[in-house]
C-alpha cells in the first residue's frame, strides 16, 4: 500500500505543468525570459494572475508567483527588449481570457 502511495503521489506531482513562477533579478538566471505586450494579438500567452498556488496547476495561463524561489517550478525573468524574450505575454483581468495562443511556444513551461 506504501508503494502505491508513493507513486501516485509522485504521479500527480510530476504531472503538474509549471504555473508556479519565481520572478529572477539577474537575466542569466531564469529558465524562460518574458516580454509583457500590450496587444493581446502579439502575445504567446494571455496571463491571468492568481493569490493561491492551489489555483495555479495547470499550463493554462494562470500564474502564481511565489515569494520562495525553492517553492516555484520555473524561475522567470521579465526582459526590456522583445527580442530577448522567449515568450511574449499579455496580462489579463479575467481568468476565463488566459490561454495560449501560439501553441508551439507551449513547452517552454513544461
Amino acid at each position: 500500500m506504501k508503494k502505491l502511495f508513493f507513486f501516485l503521489t509522485f504521479f500527480v506531482f510530476a504531472s503538474v505543468n509549471a504555473q508556479r513562477l519565481f520572478n529572477v533579478s539577474e537575466q542569466n538566471q531564469p529558465d524562460v525570459k518574458l516580454f509583457v505586450v500590450d496587444d493581446p494579438n502579439q502575445a504567446d500567452l494571455n496571463v491571468h494572475e492568481v493569490r493561491s498556488a492551489d489555483k495555479a496547476k495547470n499550463n493554462d495561463g494562470i500564474w502564481f508567483f511565489t515569494k520562495n524561489i525553492d517553492q516555484a517550478e520555473k524561475k522567470v525573468c521579465f526582459v526590456k527588449e522583445e527580442n530577448q524574450a522567449d515568450l511574449k505575454i499579455h496580462f489579463v483581468s479575467n481568468q476565463n481570457e488566459a490561454g495560449w495562443i501560439n501553441e508551439s511556444k507551449k513547452s517552454l513551461l513544461n
